[in-house]
């Protein structure tokens, strides 16, 4: 019988790098961290230390490739959310996304925010892919405020807006707080109390020539002005 390191590699490396992260996540969601070693790992796929050393440079590379993996298929998930012709319906599908991957992936979600592994710090190149997970919701944001349904301003900003609101709910959600038939209505909620807080401000209808603004009577000579009852002649 073959190892999944031996399956891998018949399909390539793409292939043995997916191996060694869906078990050290695995790993990591049944066991914790401290069983997050390159031993422990390459013998339960069936490598040699030496592949993962050489893949990844040793357990901090390891992780910090999760890291970047768990960010890399956020951006996956988001990019292939359609744009359409309606950019308010594709903010709302990423948000509706968002929270779907998160649900769909909670190990790697942990990995992304939690930081499980203590002493981990990702590195600079992790970072950066991280921050492009968000690049479709800002165009997102930015195509609302270009279309009137968001008010002008720094898209980039809003979109943290929307994101920190969304992240609140979900982790809520993963750590059991929301029980999950009232989750989905309960995030739907919240996100469209964001979408208020940056709608357009309401503006007063202008008069128009057929609707004159009331204007007080001139007295006429036919109608001559007379004091109050009461008041000096």
């Amino acid at each position: 019988m073959s190892t999944p390191y031996q399956d891998a590699q018949r399909l390539g490396q793409n292939a043995v790098r997916t191996t060694i992260l869906d078990r050290s996540i695995a790993l990591l969601v049944a066991e914790g961290p401290a069983a997050l070693t390159v031993r422990r790992i390459s013998t339960d796929i069936g490598a040699s230390t030496k592949v993962i050393y050489t893949m990844f440079g040793g357990k901090e590379g390891l992780i910090d490739a999760l890291y970047r993996e768990g960010f890399a298929r956020l951006r996956r998930t988001q990019e292939s959310i359609p744009r359409g012709d309606d950019p308010l319906a594709h903010l709302i599908a990423l948000g509706t996304a968002y929270r779907r991957h998160a649900l769909a992936e909670p190990a790697y979600y942990r990995v992304m925010f939690e930081q499980p592994v203590p002493g981990y710090r990702p590195s600079p190149e992790a970072l950066a892919v991280a921050g492009t997970a968000f690049e479709t919701s800002t165009a997102a944001v930015a195509a609302c405020m270009d279309a009137g349904f968001l008010r002008p301003g720094d898209a980039h900003e809003v979109s943290k807006i929307f994101w920190a609101a969304s992240h609140g709910a979900v982790s809520l959600e993963i750590a059991g707080h929301f029980a999950p038939e009232e989750a989905g209505a309960r995030y739907e909620a919240l996100m469209a109390a964001v979408g208020r807080a940056y709608a357009p401000e309401p503006t007063d209808p202008e008069p128009t020539r057929d609707t004159p603004e009331p204007t007080d009577p001139e007295p006429t000579r036919d109608t001559p002005h007379t004091a109050p009852a009461g008041s000096p002649r």
